[in-house]
């Protein structure tokens, strides 16, 4: 008995003599430019009644083939559903049914015909010409099983697209809930802009960049991994409200949250600060969330999110003594929060402070208790190199993370405008960046340069896109939701 795969290898093969066939005969599918449809197959299905016995044309690709003799039954799919073509030797021809009997699941074909119900009451298209538009000569996944490795799914996106057409509904969903994002923010008056991808500074955020050449300059620039600061310089030349939703790129892990190239946006206003943007926060969430899904309550992954405004409020360190039973109003130094650190198995690294203590506090403790939507606010100086300062305590800054099912969602500032401070914070960072820390952030002297030009007051919001298409779509990972997520090449 021959093995799997060589029974796969006899399948293409008898695939591609087919095609050294059809060319002979003169029926080169790969030379048609074009086939006219005048319908989908849903709008077919819709409108039986008025379609009754009338001619349509139809295309899509062959998902299913069933008959003898001279009949033949096949599942046509196009970009919308399904219908059945019944192609009958006496209506098609004898000549051209002998080449339609030939035809394989995965053919692209196209169809003319009248609208009618079968004797089980299915709608279908009696054809009256069939036309090969393209031939497949590699072989679709089984139709019972579908295609089931996620790795293989993620690699060739277009046959998971065939084979699994709910996946299809998933990024019209994504599309929708970006269209909604744009529609919130352009009907309260901002403005779309674009800023540049390429730069010779990585800024706007603590990450590590991924680093190219630019052969004319003879110069490294770096994939941008935020477009915050670009967008800032706006507000200091008189835009009031702008934003820009677009690609960003982290040279980092890899996991269910988290794909090297993702989608974010980030929006500005000036003269508000971040309360303005908590507000817009949710604001944009429960909006998308009724536009897209009809609801602002959703389940995911079998657990029931209320993302209907207002949200909850927690101050950080009001957060880690709930969960970790620290209280660090009570710890006021470096060496006092580094040795508590210890005490609770933290990794202590070079440099630290109290304020890296607590960030690394909440991310142990906290984070994963956070699944309701929650502001988290008062995060320390020494990890908001962009935020403004709290008056009422120095150490703390205006800004917020909001979180929904444990996961970061948006991150927002009441943006620093003092450039006496902005330009020693990029200071304190180069020094972190010294001791080793990749992902502290780069002294952008002409972003000073730009603030001491003078930025109003200003309010700032990023939020992760992606994220927020998971939770909406109900998926368990960003790559269930990137039509092409990062791959590592497969081995020749």
């Amino acid at each position: 008995m021959p093995g799997t795969e060589e029974k796969i290898n006899e399948i293409l093969k008898l695939r591609r003599e087919k095609l050294k066939q059809l060319v002979e005969a003169g029926r080169n599918p790969f030379i048609i430019e074009k086939f006219d449809y005048t319908h989908h197959s849903t709008e077919i299905k819709e409108n039986f009644d008025e379609l009754e016995e009338k001619e349509v044309s139809v295309a899509g690709r062959i998902m299913s083939k069933r008959g003898h003799g001279k009949i033949i039954f096949f599942d046509l799919q196009d970009s919308e559903d399904k219908i059945q073509i019944l192609a009958k030797m006496n209506s098609i021809g004898e000549e051209e049914y002998g080449w339609i009997k030939q035809y394989d699941i995965g053919d692209i074909i196209g169809v003319v015909g009248k609208v009618f119900k079968t004797n089980t009451e299915e709608i279908s298209i009696r054809a009256e010409k069939i036309v090969l538009l393209s031939k497949s000569i590699q072989i679709l996944p089984e139709k019972f099983h579908g295609l089931k490795d996620m790795d293989l799914r993620y690699r060739q996106r277009y046959v998971d697209l065939i084979v699994n057409p709910e996946v299809r509904d998933t990024f019209i969903l994504r599309t929708k809930i970006l269209k909604n994002i744009r529609k919130y923010l352009d009907e309260r008056g901002f403005l779309e802009v674009e800023t540049p991808i390429l730069g010779t500074i990585a800024g706007g955020a603590n990450a590590k960049p991924f680093i190219t050449h630019h052969n004319t300059l003879d110069i490294d620039m770096y994939l941008r991994i935020a477009n915050e600061l670009y967008l800032k310089r706006l507000i200091v030349g008189g835009f009031e409200k702008v934003y820009e939703m677009g690609r960003m790129f982290r040279n980092e892990g890899m996991d269910y949250k988290h794909n090297p190239e993702f989608t974010n946006i980030e929006l500005y206003q000036a003269y508000v600060d971040y309360e303005e943007m908590m507000r817009i926060t949710e604001g944009i969430v429960a909006y998308v969330a009724e536009e897209s899904l009809g609801t602002t309550k959703i389940n995911y992954q079998g657990i029931d999110i209320d993302l209907t405004p207002p949200w909850k409020r927690m101050d950080m360190e009001e957060a880690i003594k709930e969960f970790s039973g620290v209280d660090f109003s009570k710890i006021n130094t470096d060496k006092e929060a580094i040795e508590i650190a210890k005490e609770k198995g933290l990794e202590i690294k070079s440099g630290m402070t109290r304020g890296h203590v607590i960030n690394e506090f909440f991310e142990a403790f906290c984070e994963k208790n956070l699944v309701q939507p929650i502001f988290i606010t008062g995060h320390p100086v020494e990890v908001s190199p962009l935020a403004k300062k709290n008056p009422n305590d120095p150490r703390k800054t205006e800004r917020f993370e909001a979180f929904i099912n444990t996961w970061e969602i948006a991150n927002a500032f009441s943006e620093l405008n003092d450039p006496i401070d902005q330009k020693q914070r990029f200071v304190d960072q180069l020094k972190q960046r010294e001791l080793g820390d990749e992902e502290a952030h780069m002294m952008d002297t002409d972003f000073v340069n730009a603030i001491e030009v003078g930025l109003p007051p200003t309010g700032g919001l990023g939020i992760g896109v992606d994220r927020l298409v998971i939770l909406l779509t109900n998926q368990p990972s960003i790559r269930d939701v990137l039509l092409f997520p990062t791959m590592k090449p497969l081995e020749e």
